[in-house]
């Protein structure tokens, strides 16, 4: 059986991409709603841990960011877990404005996949 204890790691510790990157599934501390997926690195991690605001890293536009730096939709950070490869980030948050989302949706996922996908574990088929 493990412990616990020895399993906790640090920032330099994860598993960052050949890019630097990790990947930050970033959660409502209250509800469990998923509000967005982003990407940090390990000076964004720092600066998050730093803060207890959410910083991540753009792909797009290959720069440095706070979370509401422009919109003022910041969030608070609560906790910071990762999985079990310590490859992958999940941040509970509490979301201080209307939302995550840079469309001013509460959460990034909005939108449902079309068409709407059956359960097969309640017997439903694909016809």
């Amino acid at each position: 059986m493990s412990n616990r204890e020895q399993d906790l790691l640090g920032i330099d510790e994860m598993k960052y991409d050949d890019a630097g990157l990790i990947p930050a599934v970033v959660q409502d501390s209250e509800t469990g709603d998923v509000l967005m997926v982003a990407y940090m690195n390990r000076e964004s991690l720092v600066e998050t841990v730093e803060t207890g605001k959410t910083w991540f890293w753009s792909r797009s536009r290959q720069k440095y960011w706070m979370k509401g730096e422009s919109s003022g939709h910041t969030q608070d950070v609560h906790e910071i877990f990762y999985d079990c490869d310590a490859d992958c980030l999940v941040v509970k948050v509490t979301q201080n404005g209307p939302g995550a989302c840079h469309t001013n949706e509460r959460s990034c996922f909005y939108r449902q996949l079309y068409p709407v996908a059956r359960s097969l574990a309640k017997g439903g088929s694909n016809e």
